[in-house]
């Protein structure tokens, strides 16, 4: 939806004393925590309706359904007159709930507030993750953020009392597995302000990572659009043991699908192998779904998700999941787009990298590959947990082998650091032990959050610009993605090899057949790791950290200072002219891969979410300029020389001369932030034109009034010039499936005529014209 430069207004926001706070106690067990905690206002659980609206489509369609559509369908706006086609149509939704971290939630709310909508018309919490450094550990790190992140902190609290927002506080844990314990279950339709959203598919749920524009649709009670999904079946068989874990699931498809091979699509497991992997373990496969491209990644309903539903408190919704059943698995019979099968039993120890996440090696040959291609072979730091990988499962098999290490008198030669996925898994390893065992073999607990996976890593052991190489049981790995450091190697992997790897300090070991020098000069290897499922006594909830909104909340004031550094009110983008748009500059033609950490970088920049004019001084500060293969230099075409990406944009943008970006394949790729949209849109961009784009950005581009085009002929792209001028045509006509054109003038007074495609449909074509989609919206109220 749409977005917002800065006002003056101050609108106060601090909680009144008649404010009402409901909050979890801390002695209740994990169960009431949950239920309480999931059950806010306007929750339901319909299976009924779902089931009536899939029988309608069903009959509609009259053909078996896959999962994915059972879920999709299940929740569509009008069952009886959707236009329904694989890949073509645009589908109205509405999903059950809304979930936002802290760093996306500031600008959802932000827009909220601009709305003028009195409170949320479905239940949403806000989870505060992402801007908790990693420095000294988990304790030392919570208290500073707190102190640091003070003003943001009281801004999503008391916008979320306001308008009828769950809040979960920092130290609560990572959004993805506070959902998975408390929101996510089979047939619910989420959508999330994170690209890994896609984590509660574990739990048999259809979750989706959106910007934060749909989620304030949603919460706005509008229907929800989404293109109708592909669906790409991946069959299981066989099953996990050994060293094999479920990331390797995942790092097998990426290697196969690619970057981008799962865009448009759903992924769907399915077969005999599916009940070989724990709950946890599915949800670890769906969250890195968001690596290949993919709208989201699910599992059918089975006794693992009972098993897991039961342990955390919600076996009255195991007892209906039971009952609906058929809903919650494929039919017979059903037809994928594409299908994959892996052989699980077959499967061997996959890591993936670096730069990259589909650059997939099995474990056994990656010493090698880092021989051949010059990368370093020491491993300088192992980090697990993330919202991947830091299940009960996760740390007890890692945890085992630890203790392997310290039975043996050793401990790891690299740098070791553990990131607990909540606030309950950290209690609850703390209590069985898991946590004094990896603090002994040499790691470092950090915070409940995402910490060193996004960027927020104050990391000290190596120079920028340092070549080394670090392991994680993360899912991304990005040049620069963890460290700010280009020159970091970044390999994901599971937990249990991110440790062998860490304890051995090499690449060059392969757990599977390598021996390690114990203390005393005894030759051993490894045993392959083992750990519950999920502790054999109930969770430890741990501290009490929820903040359940208020009944009433009429005496609760929100807070944005006109002279913050961190929060910016906003004012509406102003709406198109009625003019083809003449004459636009090429700001920056991007070479190869460009993610939104290359658009909008995350890490010191994430103190900066809520305040639109700061953050977009990082606006393509990391894409690589094709002209000269720098980053963050580029030409000023109005006084001829040099500057940084943000600077010439704003001298542009002053001096009234839109631009448009010019990118190659899937760009946009990665997270879900809005504000690779938002800051385009915001220094006076109007058209971002490129080869192929990755979903969630390219949504997320029309939302706030920008024109994301593709080249009809991707060969075009080398047609244009970094100094050329380029006309867009035919916006008058402006409609779905119909080609613009574009003209690009290049310098020497030559022309090329080239086709432009886009996707926009006619509501799209709306918030075109209406400068953004929440402007639209504020038209039809």
């Amino acid at each position: 939806m749409a977005s917002y430069c800065m006002t003056v207004t101050r609108l106060r926001l601090v909680l009144g004393e008649g404010a009402r706070r409901l909050h979890v106690s801390a002695a209740f067990n994990a169960k009431a925590k949950v239920a309480m905690s999931r059950f806010e206002p306007g929750t339901s659980i319909s299976y009924e309706k779902l089931h009536e609206n899939i029988d309608i489509v069903r009959k509609r369609l009259n053909r078996p359904l896959t999962l994915s559509e059972k879920i999709v369908y299940g929740h569509l706006d009008d069952p009886m007159g959707q236009d329904i086609a694989r890949g073509r149509t645009y589908l109205r939704l509405r999903p059950d709930r809304v979930a936002m971290q802290d760093a996306t939630a500031q600008m959802a709310m932000l827009q909220f507030i601009s709305s003028g909508l009195p409170k949320v018309a479905v239940p949403s919490t806000i989870h505060c993750d992402h801007l908790i450094e990693a420095q000294i550990g988990g304790v030392e790190d919570l208290k500073r953020a707190k102190e640091v992140n003070q003003e943001v902190y009281n801004f999503l609290a008391t916008a979320g009392a306001k308008y009828g927002v769950g809040f979960w506080k920092p130290g609560s844990g990572i959004i993805h597995q506070i959902i998975l314990e408390n929101y996510a279950y089979p047939g619910v339709l989420l959508i999330g302000t994170d690209s890994h959203t896609p984590n509660g598919g574990g739990l048999g749920s259809i979750c989706i990572g959106v910007g934060g524009a749909d989620a304030v649709d949603v919460m706005a009670g509008i229907p929800w659009e989404l293109k109708c999904p592909n669906v790409i079946g991946v069959k299981l068989t066989g099953s996990l043991s050994g060293w094999t874990s479920p990331k390797d699931v995942i790092l097998k498809v990426a290697g196969i699908l690619t970057v981008k091979g799962g865009t448009g699509a759903i992924v769907e497991y399915h077969g005999p192998g599916v009940d070989s992997i724990s709950c946890t373990g599915m949800a670890t496969i769906c969250n890195m779904g968001a690596e290949i491209g993919a709208t989201t990644s699910v599992f059918p309903y089975n006794h693992r998700m009972k098993t897991y539903l039961n342990k955390t408190g919600r076996a009255d919704i195991a007892a209906l999941a039971d009952k609906h059943k058929d809903d919650l698995v494929p039919d017979k019979g059903c037809k994928y787009d594409q299908v994959i099968e892996i052989n699980l039993s077959e499967l061997k120890p996959h890591i993936n990298g670096p730069f990259t996440p589909d650059l997939a090696h099995p474990v056994s040959e990656i010493g090698a590959v880092a021989e051949k291609n010059g990368w370093p072979l020491e491993v300088k730091v192992g980090l697990i947990g993330s919202c991947t990988n830091s299940s009960y499962e996760d740390m007890g098999r890692a945890a085992s082998l630890a203790k392997q290490a310290l039975d043996k008198g050793l401990k790891c030669k690299a740098a070791f650091t553990v990131t607990p996925g909540s606030e309950q898994i950290r209690a609850t390893i703390e209590r069985d032990g898991f946590s004094k065992i990896l603090r002994d073999v040499g790691g470092v607990v950090l915070a409940n959050a995402c910490g060193p996976c996004i960027g927020q890593w104050d990391r000290k052991d190596v120079k920028k610009g340092e070549k080394n190489t670090i392991v994680t049981s993360y899912n991304r790995n990005f040049t620069s993605r963890n460290d700010a450091n280009p020159a970091t190697h970044a390999f994901v992997t599971s937990p249990e090899i991110v440790t062998a790897l860490a304890i051995a300090g090499t690449l060059k070991f392969d757990p599977e057949t390598d021996y390690l020098t114990a203390a005393n000069g005894e030759k051993f290897k490894l045993e392959p790791p083992n750990g519950d499922e999920l502790p054999a006594r109930d969770f430890d909830p741990g501290q009490d950290t929820y903040q359940h909104p208020p009944a009433e909340s009429s005496s609760v004031m929100v807070d944005v200072s006109p002279t913050s550094t961190r929060l910016q009110l906003l004012e509406p983008f102003d709406k198109w002219n009625g003019k083809d748009l003449e004459d636009l500059q090429v700001l920056i033609k991007v070479k190869g891969k460009c993610t939104t950490d290359h658009i909008s970088a995350a890490g010191p920049w994430l103190k900066f979410r809520g305040h639109l004019d700061n953050i977009s001084n990082n606006m393509l500060i990391g894409a690589i300029n094709i002209e000269n293969d720098a980053v963050n230099k580029i030409k000023n075409r109005l006084t001829g020389e040099y500057g940084g990406v943000p600077d010439v944009a704003r001298h542009y943008k002053a001096n009234g001369l839109s631009w448009v970006v010019v990118g190659d394949d899937n760009y946009g790729e990665g997270s879900s932030r809005e504000h690779a949209a938002l800051e385009p849109r915001h220094l006076g961009g109007r058209v971002i034109l490129v080869k192929s784009f990755a979903r969630i950005h390219e949504t997320n581009l029309k939302k706030q009034g920008m024109l994301p085009l593709t080249f009809a002929d991707p060969t075009d792209y080398d047609k244009i010039r970094p100094d050329d001028k380029i006309s867009i045509t035919g916006l008058a006509t402006f409609a779905p499936g119909k080609p613009l054109k574009g003209v690009v003038k290049h310098g020497d007074g030559s022309q090329d005529i080239i086709t432009l495609n886009h996707t926009f449909n006619e509501n799209q074509v709306e918030w075109f014209h209406a400068g953004s989609a929440l402007n639209r919206m504020k038209e039809l109220q």
